[in-house]
């Protein structure tokens, strides 16, 4: 087999492979923070460097309004592949948590093995550099690649990724590709390996209602005087019903049910609901009363509170009727649900709960729809088995609750295959 001598290949350079990640870990490429705006340019020219001692010549730093882009292309022949990942990682604060310095990587024995410890070790250098170093691995060993291979590294992915879909229609041509892999998501579990095919869209609102226009003294006003957190209280109680779902006219319009076939690979994986409860203190499922954990946190939209605010929530006791009070509020999407018509029934559901004397202030916090990949795609399947053949038990098709950015409603014509 081709295969085996390039795993043999990746086997023997383990120690040097490491050392490269290493070096990449140590740079403290945080997008978010201007102050490291030169890491992450360094970031990327490191990557460009890399890319280019492989055999990507082509390999080139690309500058946006933000940070730049890595990009590059090997190969020819078969489907054209497109890689994606991101350089940049989240702010390592607070730093009195951390028992080494986050930027200071470095090798650690636990009870589950051998792991690095660093930031962005898991999200994603770690995962970007296993893809490098495959293809490193099968040029040394075969002298080119099996197909066309393009790269593309973000430095924006953990601040919202705002020059990601810009860059994409200005360069889409060069960038359009058959399949296009993401290696930023993770294992079931650490004998189970995932390709993510679904990924929730997002939704978020802020509301602020205000009733007097001062705060008022509860024993002198208390009674006659609407009172905005009550008002508040009511409108949150009423977004579901006794059963965990979710009120709003339409709010289901588009939600698929998950195949019979994905439901029993999902029931083989063995999910221990009471576990994943317990894990954080609770022992009884919330949400839809017919549905399982695995089904809810992987396939089903939801409606949830974030934060409330209003009154006096010092030290003490201040017998305080509030002006206003503020709920922050986010939905989970899944199938065909359309974000705008989401958050319209809730600006609705809001707009006829409000009693006299009340008015109603929306902020909107970015909306974006789910991702749903086709399994039927023969891709799909090659890349299950291939997975399945490394690791202890057969690769699931998953749908993990991973983060989702407010970014452009528009995707790319690509079939999408995340995986690792």
């Amino acid at each position: 087999m081709t295969l085996d001598p390039v795993l043999a290949r990746i086997d023997a350079d383990l120690e040097a492979a490491t050392d490269r990640l290493l070096r990449l870990l140590r740079i403290p490429s945080i997008s978010t923070d201007p102050a490291h705006r030169a890491d992450c340019r360094a970031a990327a020219e490191w990557l460009v460097e890399d890319l280019r001692s492989i055999g990507f010549e082509n390999a080139a730093l690309r500058d946006t309004p933000g940070h730049p882009m890595v990009t590059g292309g090997m190969g020819d022949g078969g489907p054209h592949l497109l890689f994606y990942g991101h350089y940049d990682v989240q702010p390592a604060d607070p730093l009195e948590l951390w028992k080494a310095p986050p930027f200071e990587p470095s090798l650690e024995e636990t009870p589950a093995g051998r792991v690095i410890r660093g930031r962005g070790a898991s999200d994603d250098k770690g995962q970007l550099m296993t893809f490098v170093e495959a293809c490193r691995a099968w040029v040394a060993v075969h002298g080119a690649l099996p197909a066309r291979v393009s790269i593309l590294f973000e430095g924006e992915e953990e601040s919202g990724s705002p020059s990601l879909v810009p860059f994409l229609r200005d360069h889409a041509e060069e960038l359009k590709a058959d399949l296009a892999l993401i290696c930023d998501t993770g294992l079931f579990d650490r004998d189970t390996p995932a390709i993510t095919t679904m990924l929730r869209g997002l939704v978020g609102e802020e509301i602020v209602i205000t009733g007097p226009d001062r705060d008022l003294h509860s024993g002198a006003y208390g009674g006659p005087a609407v009172n905005p957190i009550k008002v508040l209280a009511r409108i949150i109680s009423a977004l579901h019903d006794d059963h965990g779902r979710v009120t709003l006219p339409g709010f289901y319009d588009g939600v698929p049910e998950i195949t019979p076939e994905l439901r029993a690979q999902w029931e083989s994986l063995g999910f221990d609901e009471g576990a994943f409860l317990g894990g954080v203190g609770l022992s009884h499922p919330a949400g839809e009363a017919d549905r399982t954990a695995l089904e809810m946190i992987w396939a089903r939209p939801t409606c949830e509170v974030n934060g409330i605010s209003g009154g006096y929530a010092g030290a003490g006791f201040k017998t305080v009727l509030p002006s206003q009070a503020c709920a922050k509020i986010s939905f989970r999407l899944v199938g065909a649900q359309d974000p705008e018509k989401i958050r319209d029934a809730f600006r609705a559901h809001v707009r006829s709960m409000l009693p006299p004397d009340c008015s109603v202030a929306f902020h909107g916090h970015g909306a974006a729809p789910a991702s749903v990949m086709a399994t039927d795609d023969p891709a799909f399947e090659t890349a299950r088995q291939a997975l399945s053949a490394e690791w202890p038990n057969p690769a699931a098709f998953v749908a993990p609750a991973v983060r989702s950015r407010s970014r452009a409603t528009s995707r790319p014509s690509w079939r999408w295959i995340r995986c690792w």
